[in-house]
């Protein structure tokens, strides 16, 4: 099992926030994987899932993979496992030949619900004992780093990318 918990005085907490978020997204990741694979579906499949649902549906894959903040080639490995599991298809992009748009199936619909149910329990549990309050200011914090980091990729793009 994951755990968060780290020495109070190893150093200061600005130096220990990344170590910390990036255990709990570890742990936060495992725990619905393991509520996910008894329907199925992995925890890269859902949320491919809920971004197409939410604002996805009829995305070029391309466009998809960045509105996810990830690499198209991960996106494309996932989106072929949702496409054999016959929860997304593929069609023809009618502005681009080349393209393909990204459309959840009937099937996907359906299964989204008792995906985010499992989803929804595990992250009852995860924030129990954690007051609205404290979960709008971590949100803000997250936020702002989020944007930090959006900034940073902007203005010092990794080689090989303009």
């Amino acid at each position: 099992m994951l755990t968060i918990s780290m020495n109070m005085h190893s150093g200061s907490l600005r130096e220990r926030f990344g170590f910390v978020l990036s255990r709990l997204a570890r742990s936060w990741r495992h725990h619905l994987d393991t509520r996910l694979a008894p329907r199925g579906i992995s925890y890269a499949r859902w949320v491919t899932l809920v971004y197409l649902q939410r604002d996805g549906e009829g995305m070029q894959q391309r466009e998809l993979a960045d509105y996810m903040g990830i690499e198209a080639p991960t996106l494309v490995r996932t989106l072929d496992q949702l496409e054999r599991l016959g929860l997304i298809e593929r069609r023809p992009h009618p502005h681009d030949r080349r393209a393909k748009s990204v459309h959840l199936t009937a099937d996907a619909s359906r299964d989204l619900a008792t995906f985010s149910e499992a989803a929804a329990s595990v992250r009852h549990e995860l924030l129990a004992g954690i007051d609205d309050v404290e979960i709008e200011a971590c949100f803000k914090v997250l936020q702002q780093v989020l944007a930090n980091a959006r900034r940073l990729e902007r203005d010092d793009p990794p080689e090989g990318k303009p």
